[in-house]
């Protein structure tokens, strides 16, 4: 296993500053948001596997010739009290590094879900007192707020879209309809989920700054994707007013305004941007590379590049799992 670990660290490496990087300052995603959010997520599990892996395998390898032989035997010297003298000073350090970032990474997610929970049910009351239904029909409420301001709540069957009368006043009926076909789709493709796996991520590693960096590509994609499909029905100058002046009512608002918690600016999910960390200025930036990209349209990848992308993705996650679970694979 001694060449397990250190291929498992330099992959860790790899994929944790020099991909990363490269990814983010990549032209292609926003032609393929979809196939680019499948490698983000390939790049996030199969680097925090091997970056665990590789210590987890070096700690082990006293011990067993494969990591289950390995990890059997440390069973039997946690639980039966067998003899630890085959394992040195700095295997022991791996082992204990490999279990507390773990237990690091899984309690950031349960805590970040949380505070995520906690702060959507906080603002779930406000709107059951202040805001009323919409006639724009069901899951959908408006708050009374002068500056344009839309959002999404998700909550499973509670899941609302939150529209001010000020944007309502501001939008014609096709770029209001963009503005809820676009919230429907963040709900209804579960980018909250993602979000809060990449905020996560970015909580439990703050000194990486890939982490950051994934954050705001996930965050720019999701929002590629839902306008997407407000495209499937409204044109593209309808959603490119649509965007303006939302993202312009929202700056208007600043942090902290009623229903605005505090960081989030435009056409997002409400809760996560915050727990996340993201700041006005991220949200500028997503904001200009949406309605570039709607103003200055290139085709979708072609098909055997995008297959190429998925078929890397699938690598990507192969690779680690296999140098973890195939016995005697490097020796």
């Amino acid at each position: 296993m001694f060449w397990t670990s250190y291929l498992l660290a330099v992959l860790a490496i790899v994929l944790a500053w020099p991909v990363p990087i490269f990814l983010s300052r990549a032209q292609w995603p926003a032609r393929s948001p979809f196939t680019a959010m499948l490698l983000w997520q390939a790049i996030a599990l199969a680097g925090g596997l091997s970056m665990i892996g590789a210590m987890l395998v070096y700690g082990l390898e006293p011990i067993g010739e494969n990591l289950i032989a390995g990890l059997r035997a440390l069973a039997g010297m946690v639980l039966f009290n067998a003899p630890t003298t085959a394992l040195g000073f700095w295997h022991l350090f791996a082992l204990s590094a490999a279990a507390l970032l773990t237990a690091h990474l899984v309690f950031t997610l349960l805590l970040t879900y949380y505070r995520i929970e906690r702060q959507r049910r906080r603002h779930r009351e406000l709107l059951a007192l202040l805001a009323s239904p919409s006639t724009q029909g069901a899951g959908t409420v408006v708050i009374s707020h002068d500056s344009p301001v839309a959002y999404c709540l998700p909550g499973g069957a509670r899941s609302v879209t939150v529209l001010s009368d000020g944007l309502m006043a501001a939008l014609e009926p096709a770029e209001l309809r963009a503005v809820l076909i676009h919230e429907n789709a963040h709900l209804s493709q579960r980018h909250h989920l993602l979000l809060w796996a990449f905020a996560a991520w970015r909580q439990a590693l703050p000194w990486l700054p890939t982490t950051r960096l994934a954050q705001e590509s996930v965050n720019a994609l999701i929002e590629m994707l839902a306008d997407d499909v407000a495209l499937k029905t409204e044109s593209k100058a309808t959603l490119i007013k649509a965007i303006a002046i939302v993202a312009s009512g929202s700056a208007a608002a600043g942090p902290g305004a009623d229903f605005q918690p505090a960081g989030q600016t435009g056409l997002a999910l409400d809760g996560l941007e915050t727990a996340a960390g993201v700041t006005g200025a991220d949200s500028a930036r997503t904001t200009a590379s949406r309605v570039s990209r709607l103003l200055s349209p290139r085709p979708q990848l072609p098909a055997a590049l995008r297959g190429s992308v998925v078929a890397g993705c699938v690598l990507l996650l192969a690779l680690p799992t296999a140098l973890l679970i195939v016995p005697g694979l490097l020796g």
